[in-house]
C-alpha cells in the first residue's frame, strides 16, 4: 500500500518484548528474524522505514518493576538500543523513543496508561527525566560506535497559548503549562540541562503539588555529551492548547469515546485548558489549529539552534469514520493535513530545516487511549477481516505524493 500510494518512508517500531520476553537476557531469535524480514520487504518496496527502539511499550516485567521510574531500567534499555543497533545494520533511521512526554503524561498525571496514577507531577518529571537519560546514552553509544545511520528522537510537542495574552497570570499558567508538556523535555534533549526558567516553573509545580525529583550529576554529564549529538528531531504535532489562571484542584477527564464536551483538564498552581470559541475541536476535544504546528518549528529554531533538522512524524486527524460504497469520504481529514502541510511550508520558508513528514497513519491502527472507534488511517480497515480499502484522502495523498504540490 505505501508503495502503490507513494508513501516512501514509514515509522515502524522495535517491541522491545519480541527481541528480550522479559526486558534483557536471553533473545527471541524469531523476533530478531521477524524485524529482518521487515526492513527488507520496506527496501525492496522503495519505503524507508524510520524505526522506533520504545513506543509506549515498555515490557511487562520492567513496566511492573516501575518502568523508567527504576533507573535500573535504564540500563536494560541502553543494553537493549545497544543489541539493535549491531544486529540491524540495514536500519538507516533510529529514533529512541516515541513521546516521551506523554508516556509520562499518561501513566502519572492522566492515569490513562498503566499503572493508572494520576496527578503526580512529581513521577511526571521523574519519568521524563529519566527517559532522556536513556535517550542521551543511547545516543552517545550509537555515535561512539561509528554506526553509519542517523538517530533521533520524537517529541509530541502541542502548543500552549494563554487564553488572554495581555493577562499576566493566563500568561503564566501558559508557560507552566509548556514546561509539564514540552520545554522540560527540549532542554534536556538539546541544552543538557534544565534553564533556570524551566527548574524555577518546575519547583513551583512542586511545591504546590508535592513530592521532589532525583537529579544526579551524572545524569546531566549524559545529557551534555548528547545535547550536540542528535541527528533529528521528530516532531509529533495534533492540537495546541490555551490555558486560562486557575486557583483550585487538580482535576482531568480524558474523554477517550470521542463524547465532544466530555474532557476537563485544570491543574493545582498551573491553569486550566479553555479553548476560545473560534477554533475547531475533534469529537475527542483535540483543539484543530495549523499555526501551532508552525509557531512549534519556529520556537525550536528559536531556542533551540543547535537542532540540525526536524521531521513532523506524526500529524493527521482521527475521528469516526463512515464506511459506505467500500470507502471513507474524509474531506475533513484532507483539509486537516492540507493546512498543517500549508504551515510546514511556511515555516521552511522562513528558514526552519524541515526535511519530511509522516502522516498519521498509512492505515487504521489500535489507539492506545481510544481503542479501534478512533480511525486516522489513509486506509480503512476492517478488524474483522483485516480488509484494506483506500478513503478518499489515500487518493489525495497519493497525487500530493506524485506532483510534491499540496493543493
Amino acid at each position: 500500500m505505501a508503495e502503490e500510494y507513494g508513501v516512501n518512508g514509514i515509522r515502524i517500531s522495535i517491541a522491545w518484548s519480541r527481541i528480550f520476553p522479559t526486558g534483557y537476557g536471553k533473545v527471541n531469535a524469531k523476533g530478531v528474524e521477524f524485524y529482518h524480514n521487515l526492513f527488507a520487504e520496506c527496501h525492496k518496496r522503495h519505503v524507508e522505514p524510520f524505526v522506533t527502539l520504545h513506543h509506549f511499550d515498555t515490557p511487562e516485567a520492567l513496566h511492573s518493576n516501575g518502568d523508567f521510574l527504576n533507573r535500573e531500567n535504564i540500563n536494560h534499555f541502553v543494553d537493549y538500543a545497544a543489541f539493535c543497533f549491531e544486529e540491524f545494520p540495514e536500519v538507516n533511521y533510529w529514533t529512541t523513543f516515541n513521546e516521551i512526554g506523554p508516556i509520562g503524561d499518561g501513566q502519572y498525571l492522566v492515569g490513562k496508561f498503566p499503572p493508572g496514577i494520576q496527578y503526580d507531577l512529581a513521577k511526571v518529571f521523574q519519568s521524563h527525566h529519566n527517559m532522556m537519560v536513556s535517550h542521551a546514552r543511547a545516543v552517545k553509544l550509537y555515535k561512539d560506535k561509528g554506526y553509519k545511520g542517523e538517530i533521533g528522537v520524537v517529541h509530541a510537542l502541542p502548543t500552549k497559548y494563554p487564553l488572554d495574552p495581555d493577562n499576566p497570570a493566563d500568561v503564566r499558567a501558559a508557560e507552566l503549562e509548556d514546561i509539564i508538556h514540552n520545554k522540560f523535555i527540549l532542554d534536556a534533549t538539546y541544552l543538557g540541562r534544565y534553564s533556570e526558567e524551566t527548574m524555577e516553573g518546575v519547583n513551583h509545580i512542586l511545591a504546590v503539588n508535592g513530592g521532589s525529583l532525583d537529579l544526579r550529576e551524572e545524569d546531566f554529564a549524559v545529557l551534555e555529551a548528547a545535547k550536540d549529538l542528535n541527528d533529528f528531531l521528530g516532531i509529533n504535532y495534533y492540537m495546541s492548547d490555551w490555558m486560562q489562571a486557575f486557583d483550585g484542584e487538580t482535576e482531568i477527564i480524558h474523554n477517550g469515546k470521542g463524547e465532544k464536551g466530555s474532557s476537563k483538564y485544570q491543574i493545582k498552581g498551573v491553569g486550566r485548558r479553555v479553548a476560545p470559541d473560534y477554533v475547531p475541536r475533534t469529537d475527542w476535544d483535540w483543539i484543530i489549529y495549523p499555526q501551532g504546528l508552525y509557531d512549534q518549528i519556529m520556537r525550536v529554531k528559536k531556542d533551540y539552534p543547535n537542532y540540525k533538522k526536524i521531521y513532523i512524524t506524526e500529524n493527521g486527524l482521527g475521528y469516526k469514520d463512515e464506511f459506505v460504497d467500500g470507502t471513507v469520504y474524509d474531506d475533513g481529514r484532507i483539509d486537516y493535513v492540507k493546512k498543517h502541510m500549508e504551515v510546514i511550508a511556511d515555516a521552511i520558508s522562513d528558514g526552519a530545516n524541515v526535511k519530511g513528514y509522516f502522516i498519521w497513519s498509512l492505515m487504521d491502527v489500535f489507539s492506545w487511549s481510544n481503542g479501534y472507534e478512533k480511525r486516522y488511517g489513509l486506509f480503512y480497515v476492517d478488524f474483522e477481516t483485516q480488509e484494506r480499502y483506500p478513503k478518499k484522502s489515500a487518493h489525495w495523498y497519493k497525487k500530493l505524493a506524485e506532483t510534491q504540490l499540496v493543493d
